[in-house]
């Protein structure tokens, strides 16, 4: 009676072990595919394709509620990037009719960043200037053109206020005078630049 005893318990035991390792990988199923496909559906926004989703398992709230907040993230993410390639867009064709409006002009321009360097000269500029501004980009207009850094530290000092004056300049040679005007460039009430126009 012991002995069968001791046997029906450990048949007993064995089986509602084993039972509880059936359930809990059944648990553990039913958790771990939707977290791999959350991670694959991670994966895939992180190489570009962002029209990737995950179906929301209605059996699990809190894996349905991260599959949503997972798919308006993508959402959100893939309408961010829509709407930056288009603001791109705009920069790029308003940065080409400037290119060709400052090319046909027949006074030099020159666009300068907040540090008084270089970035934006149109070739009317260089001739006047006797110079090629544009292997000059990313220089200080001070170091090119020393003539006009007068100028350009009184308008660095006066923030904002338009400079205007004739300026003497004489390279190879030849010397010509040249009607120059130098202007903030502003964003709201912050200063971004500044633009130099001028005529022989």
């Amino acid at each position: 009676f012991q002995i069968s005893f001791v046997v029906i318990f450990v048949v007993v035991a064995l089986l509602l072990l084993m039972a509880a390792a059936w359930v809990g990988m059944l648990v553990a199923n039913r958790l771990a595919t939707p977290i791999s496909l959350l991670i694959k559906a991670a994966e895939d926004i992180t190489k570009g394709d962002l029209s990737v989703r995950v179906k929301a398992n209605d059996k699990l709230e809190e894996i349905t509620t991260l599959s949503r907040a997972f798919n308006a993230m993508a959402v959100q993410i893939g309408n961010q990037r829509n709407g930056l390639i288009e603001v791109n867009r705009q920069l790029d064709e308003r940065r080409r009719f400037t290119e060709t409006v400052l090319s046909g002009v027949t006074a030099g321009v020159i666009g300068l960043d907040t540090s008084g360097k270089i970035y934006l000269p149109n070739r009317s500029a260089s001739s006047l200037l006797l110079t090629n501004l544009e292997k000059k980009i990313g220089s200080l207009l001070s170091e090119i053109v020393p003539e006009m850094a007068p100028l350009l530290t009184e308008v660095l000092s006066q923030k904002g206020k338009m400079i205007e004056n004739e300026v003497h300049i004489s390279r190879n040679g030849e010397r010509r005078v040249l009607h120059v005007r130098i202007a903030s460039e502003t964003l709201r009430t912050e200063i971004i630049g500044y633009v130099i126009t001028f005529d022989d």
